[in-house]
């Protein structure tokens, strides 16, 4: 007789009631006479909502994405609605990427919101996130649903939550709904659609989605400079072949190479390990390709398009990879060039960042007369920015994992306008006989050389997410006091909320959301932030550090000490 805990073992009770079909019920008592292992991975918890939404494994059970936990989330948003806007008609609209099930699933929930009075406008076919939620604004609903893991692996698939504003849910609404889904039992969840209520939407919202990306995303880019930047773009099998290739064709960009192989969508991901463009082997067979082509500049995209790697040509003419910070000051400084030399600085403009983000945006936004506000991880907190700012101008705004956003059309990591865009600076590059990547190192040399490392482990499962939360309890109960021979100054708790500035003793507040987030500072200028993510089974160290650039003849040596400067850090934390 296998043993199940009392607790568990009322979870499990609740999911052999006939509520639930048959096939479930099957799937559960399979689980509970051969796998008990995999029956307490599926039961032990409710799957929760973090940086991105909620994702997991799809499956049967409370942790696991499927159709009644989908189906409980939609229900309990449905009535929070009807209690929000009680005299509204009221539209949702709901996208869905590559993945296994997730158009099924996408059917699943509008049936859920029809089956309660809500008008749904559901997506024909696969399209990228950052579409829902321009459509989201476009038709004037309520709130946006997409069904998407991002880059997780195959075996995952989530449930991301937009609102009026088309950014991601943040608080107070988060903590409502998610209290209101928690208050509801799976025999209220309606399933049984309205089909009247369900209109499904296209080439109309694409053709006003593509346009705006172009208008967003163009800055006066000549034909002759368009035409002369050798592009190879690749959607690693996701969403973005519905969107990018027309954006690029329409922004008048001509000659442009797709990697063939990767271009069908297809939720196995089949040519990668991982369809991660942070990966360097996600990115491969692109390369692989502009070698073969000569092309300017790499972009590819991940599952649901809402984040971009892009590769460029360095001082030997050699092929590398930019990571996220690298990207995003070099877009990031591209448009508050523009704003500046059409006179439209003055003093009421922002660019938006994360606190695990390079340090370098604020010294260069500080250098144009810009603000640079700094967030949590996640772009639903720069999208909060501009709803918080609304008399502001927002410029744009990124995060170091691959992320950007241009303007404000669009309130979500946007990788089709940001394709765009990485285009028209490497165009203008071009044209002017230099590359992208000289122009990083120009930024370097005026603004200082930042170097930062992401350096992540993996925990899966119950004792995984126990071995996370215990690095995290030990990091707070034995505070590092100094790293790589640098004295820690300061010690920033985003879970406690304080800053603790260590020559003095002194704590003061910190005015953000809590978030499990600790951040040293030590007196070289280094920056080491210790992060559980939100999206996977992950622990993530982000590494900053930093020097003068005298000239570019230093760059290569420079370089090498600030990588050597970081490998002594992870060395010195036990990090490698």
């Amino acid at each position: 007789m296998i043993h199940i805990e009392p607790q568990l073992l009322e979870r499990v009770n609740t999911w052999l009631t006939p509520t639930f079909d048959q096939e479930t019920q099957n799937f559960i008592k399979d689980l509970i006479a051969n796998n008990p292992t995999e029956l307490k991975e599926s039961f032990y918890k409710d799957l929760e909502f973090g940086t991105g939404g909620m994702r997991g494994v799809m499956g049967i059970g409370t942790n696991r994405i499927n159709k009644f936990t989908l189906g409980k989330n939609t229900q309990g948003l449905s009535n929070y609605l009807k209690v929000q806007f009680p005299s509204e008609t009221l539209k949702v609209a709901i996208a869905y990427d590559c993945r296994h099930n997730s158009k099924s699933l996408a059917k699943v929930v509008a049936d859920v919101f029809s089956a309660n009075g809500i008008h749904v406008y559901l997506f024909e076919d696969l399209r990228p996130t950052p579409e829902l939620s321009f459509a989201l604004k476009h038709l004037g609903c309520h709130c946006g649903i997409v069904l998407t893991a991002s880059h997780n692996p195959p075996e995952y698939n989530g449930y991301k939550v937009y609102w009026q504003d088309g950014g991601q849910l943040v608080p107070p609404q988060d903590a409502e709904i998610i209290a209101e889904i928690n208050r509801l039992d799976y025999a209220e969840i309606k399933f049984e659609a309205n089909d009247q209520n369900i209109e499904y939407i296209g080439k109309a919202v694409d053709d006003v989605f593509i346009d705006n990306a172009v208008k967003n995303g163009s800055f006066n880019t000549t034909k002759e400079a368009k035409e002369h930047l050798n592009i190879v773009f690749t959607s690693l099998h996701g969403t973005s072949i519905t969107a990018i290739p027309d954006t690029l064709e329409r922004a008048g960009y001509t000659n442009v190479h797709i990697v063939e192989e990767q271009r069908e969508p297809n939720g196995d991901f089949p040519t990668v390990k991982s369809p991660n463009p942070e990966e360097p082997e996600a990115l491969k067979m692109a390369i692989e390709l502009a070698e073969k082509v000569d092309g300017d500049i790499v972009v590819g995209t991940d599952p649901d398009c809402d984040r971009l790697g892009v590769v460029v040509r360095n001082l030997d003419n050699e092929l590398v990879i930019l990571n996220g910070n690298q990207t995003m000051i070099l877009m990031t400084n591209f448009l508050l060039k523009q704003w500046r030399d059409s006179g439209r600085i003055n003093g009421n403009q922002f660019v938006g960042s994360t606190i695990v983000s390079t340090p370098m945006m604020s010294v260069l936004t500080n250098a144009y007369g810009v603000e640079c506000k700094i967030g949590l991880t996640g772009f639903k907190w720069i999208a909060k920015m501009i709803k918080d700012f609304p008399d502001v101008d927002f410029i744009g705004g990124g995060e170091e994992s691959f992320g950007f956003m241009v303007g404000d059309f669009v309130r979500d990591k946007d990788a089709v306008t940001s394709t765009l865009l990485a285009c028209e600076i490497a165009a203008q590059a071009k044209a002017k006989g230099i590359s992208m990547y000289k122009e990083l190192i120009d930024l370097y040399i005026e603004h200082g050389f930042y170097k930062e490392r992401l350096v992540s482990f993996t925990k899966k499962g119950i004792e995984g997410a126990q071995e996370i939360k215990q690095m995290m309890i030990d990091a707070r109960q034995n505070p590092l006091k100094e790293v790589n021979g640098s004295k820690v100054v300061r010690i920033e708790d985003y879970q406690l909320s304080t800053i603790k500035h260590i020559s003095t003793g002194e704590e003061t507040a910190l005015d953000v959301p809590k978030s499990n987030v600790l951040i040293y500072y030590t007196e070289d200028g280094s920056k080491i932030a210790l992060r559980p993510s939100g999206t996977e089974p992950k622990i993530k160290f982000y590494i900053s550090v930093n020097t003068s650039l005298d000239n570019m003849a230093a760059f290569k040596p420079t370089e090498q000490k600030l990588e050597a400067r970081i490998d002594a850090i992870l060395k010195d934390m036990k990090l490698s």
